[in-house]
């Protein structure tokens, strides 16, 4: 149904806006009017609600709202705040994991290994609560997300654990290199000297010759 379209393409608007790194309060609260009015609107029609449409784009508002509490330092919306049934909740909240990853590599390529390290740390956090659901997928196919946000979070620590060692390593090289310069500077400075009290030496030999 269009509502649902609309509200999808409005969470990927969303999505884009705090990857450009603008406000996206004023499409936060777009969105969840939204999917307040698409919830209110449905639930009186089972046969609608529950064709996927609906549940799936309510699970992409949870991701977005999700995704941005944690990325401001705030806590985490209830399934009520957002409109959303218990299981569109946890849906979106398993596909927060790939967000976070998404946002750790791109920390990693901009060589900004403190940034990867926080996002994997809320993609541990993500992954605790969402392994404390255990439910058949007659009602909420979960067990895949939690699957693949294991696979994402195993993948993500090995390669936080790759950048760390190779900056480890390059912090080393860089002081070994300092330590060189600095050793060079100070031979240098001393055969300079040699040099200067050398030449001087030499004066004062002709100078008592001439005497």
């Amino acid at each position: 149904m269009r509502t649902s379209r609309d509200l999808v393409r409005l969470s990927k608007d969303v999505l884009g806006a705090m990857n450009r790194k603008e406000d996206p309060r004023p499409l936060l609260k777009r969105m969840r009017k939204e999917a307040a009015d698409l919830r209110n609107r449905t639930s009186r029609f089972p046969e609608i609600y529950h064709t996927g449409y609906v549940e799936g784009a309510l699970a992409e508002v949870v991701e977005i709202c999700i995704l941005f509490a944690i990325m401001n330092g705030e806590q985490l919306p209830a399934p009520r705040e957002l409109s959303a049934t218990p299981e569109a909740y946890l849906l979106g909240l398993g596909d927060v994991i790939g967000e976070l990853r998404r946002l750790a590599v791109e920390a990693l390529r901009a060589t900004n290994l403190e940034v990867a390290e926080a996002r994997l740390s809320e993609m541990e956090r993500v992954y605790d609560l969402l392994m404390r659901f255990d439910l058949p997928d007659a009602i909420v196919p979960l067990r895949r997300k939690q699957d693949t946000g294991r696979g994402l979070i195993e993948r993500t620590r090995g390669e936080v654990l790759v950048a760390r060692s190779e900056k480890a390593l390059k912090d080393r090289l860089d002081r070994v290199a300092a330590h060189l310069e600095r050793t060079q500077q100070g031979q240098g400075q001393g055969h300079v000297q040699q040099q200067v009290q050398g030449q001087g030496g030499r004066r004062d030999h002709r100078h008592d010759r001439r005497r």
